[in-house]
């Protein structure tokens, strides 16, 4: 994009007036631009991302987002990426503290345009302006972490996910940011101990690119009923593939109750980073369903492939000795 060249030298030559206009000329050349400039949009864009103004530079990052979608270098892209993102819930957080300090009240919902005066002149435009464009830091930075090797170099970043929680509490919805939560929350290559109680068998597998546990319990199914390990009815072949890598949703049904080490249920809502870790790996429990579930089998990041091995059954004397570190399960409600 010829557009996103001149937005980069404008905004390098802090050129106000040519940065809008680049800007727009950018935006409308989008729809209309191929992958390899989109390719080598994106690090560009993303290098200059501190530079752009706040009220822009949302959409910039959302334009960084879509060229790592269309093939641009997600490593070099999400530094810049997640360097705004980290401003942004900041201020954010900034925000979430004035408005309540101010009356507190029903917070605004970002729109498509600027905060509303009303809004700036009580907490602040850097405030306001950081709360505002939290959609669109979101969706920029899932688009980053959908990569493997993004994930794997987050280092530091990983503080974005705690910082992300604690605006998502102030704003009294703790799932609004659920997207960017989880996706920070994504592991690869972690070792998950399963532990089926009715067979009293163990296994050790190894889990990578999972962003809930319904993705999490189909493949689960697939490696332990389908594998012939445990009795059950595996999910199909579309199912398990649509969790893997295949574009698509499938129906099928739930196979186990997922619970945690001391008793507690861990719901398919949820994402693996709920089970918890005991001895370096993560420990689950699996019992039988307490009533039937249907779901639409599928990602919850689609543009992230996912993958669950079963490295190895457990030996009896290893299995035995995991065993002895879970409680029963809880009976909910009781």
């Amino acid at each position: 994009m010829n557009a996103a060249t001149d937005f980069e030298d404008a905004v390098r030559n802090r050129d106000a007036e040519g940065s809008e206009h680049a800007f727009d000329a950018m935006c409308r050349a989008i729809d209309k631009a191929g992958d390899e400039e989109f390719r080598d949009a994106g690090p560009r864009l993303a290098a200059v991302l501190g530079e752009v103004p706040p009220g822009p530079r949302g959409v910039v990052a959302v334009i960084v987002g879509a060229c790592v979608e269309r093939g641009a270098d997600p490593v070099a892209c999400a530094p810049g990426v997640f360097a705004g993102a980290l401003g942004a819930f900041r201020q954010a957080e900034v925000f979430c503290e004035r408005w309540a300090a101010g009356g507190g009240g029903e917070l605004p919902e970002p729109d498509q345009g600027d905060p509303a005066e009303d809004v700036v002149e009580r907490v602040g435009f850097e405030a306001a302006n950081g709360w505002w464009t939290l959609p669109q830091w979101e969706m920029a930075g899932v688009a980053m972490l959908s990569h493997r090797n993004v994930r794997q170099q987050l280092g530091e970043q990983r503080d974005l996910a705690e910082l992300v929680d604690r605006v998502a509490r102030a704003s009294d919805e703790p799932f609004r940011f659920k997207c960017l939560s989880y996706a920070l929350r994504v592991r690869d290559d972690e070792p998950l101990v399963v532990l089926h109680r009715e067979s009293r068998t163990g296994y050790l597998l190894r889990m990578s690119g999972i962003g809930d546990n319904f993705q999490l319990h189909t493949l689960l199914a697939a490696a332990l009923i389908g594998g012939g390990h445990v009795a059950g009815d595996a999910p199909s072949a579309e199912a398990v593939a649509v969790c893997r890598d295949t574009e698509g949703q499938a129906p099928t049904v739930g196979s186990f109750n997922l619970v945690a080490p001391d008793g507690e249920w861990i719901w398919n809502e949820g994402n693996p980073s709920d089970i918890p870790l005991v001895d370096g790996a993560r420990l689950l429990v699996l019992d039988p369903p307490p009533y039937r579930r249907h779901w639409d089998a599928g990602r919850f990041f689609p543009n992230m492939p996912g993958d669950l091995t079963l490295e190895r059954v457990l030996g009896e004397q290893e299995t035995v000795q995991w065993f002895t570190r879970i409680s029963e399960a809880k009976v909910m409600g009781a």
